[in-house]
């Protein structure tokens, strides 16, 4: 039977898509706090960098996957305009909720939409956007591959897409201080401010297990995607692919 990783178990992929779904219901109420304080706020500065290479002008369509609460999907909206359309899609419900109800008191209206959709059978044509953007989402998906390449099926020829993740920190020195982190301070911060250390054990464990830097540009490549490239930040701990269609 075929297995895939969730944290540092093996599970079946039904089982994974589940699991994953009940830990963003758990922590959907508290995610933004514990981004701010999980990162010291640093998680916002990621998700600027990132903005700053979509290459998104007024009238651009863009695609949000795994939008969550709307961090980056805000951003696009305000590229694209009021002459262009920002689509921001997540599999877990009460996560787009926030978002949603975000965008909307913000005053966006009518150059967003919002759709439940999963990021390895994205529900759009061939061809629909200018830019695709997936922000620390990609290590929750059941199939790495089959969504990488459902992302560039819906790319226009000239469009680019934008995966923001944690990844492998490139100097030694940080690596236990990164472990000693994620692994005590991360799972404590959870149980008390979330009220679920579980989860955020699960959400630290997934992170060691996201492909690095060379091998997640690979799989870009390997799902159609040209001119592939990084930007480590803060050491590697995250990275910034950028994939181009031609």
């Amino acid at each position: 039977m075929k297995t895939v990783d969730f944290g540092y178990e093996r599970v079946t992929p039904a089982e994974k898509t589940a699991r994953v779904r009940g830990v963003f219901d758990s922590v959907a109420g508290k995610y933004d706090l514990m981004n701010d304080l999980m990162s010291g706020g640093l998680h916002r500065l990621w998700k600027r960098f990132a903005l700053s290479q979509t290459g998104l002008r007024p009238g651009c369509r863009a695609l949000d996957v795994a939008s969550g609460t709307c961090d980056l999907g805000t951003g696009l909206a305000r590229q694209v305009g009021p002459t262009g359309l920002a689509v921001l899609t997540d599999i877990n419900h009460a996560m787009l909720s926030r978002g949603r109800d975000r965008l909307l008191d913000k005053g966006f209206a009518g150059s967003v939409a919002f759709a439940i959709a999963d990021a390895e059978c994205l529900p759009f044509p061939d061809r629909s956007f200018d830019c695709v953007t997936i922000g620390f989402g990609l290590r929750n998906v059941t199939d790495k591959p089959k969504a990488l390449a459902s992302m560039r099926r819906v790319l226009r020829p000239g469009g680019r897409l934008l995966v923001l993740e944690f990844s492998k920190p490139r100097a030694e020195i940080l690596k236990p201080l990164y472990d000693a982190y994620s692994f005590t301070v991360l799972p404590r911060l959870g149980g008390i401010v979330a009220g679920d250390e579980a989860s955020y054990r699960y959400l630290a464990e997934s992170i060691r297990m996201q492909p690095d830097q060379e091998a997640l540009a690979d799989m870009m490549r390997s799902a159609g995607l040209e001119a592939c490239r990084w930007h480590n930040l803060a050491g590697g701990i995250v990275a910034l692919h950028i994939g181009h269609v031609y």
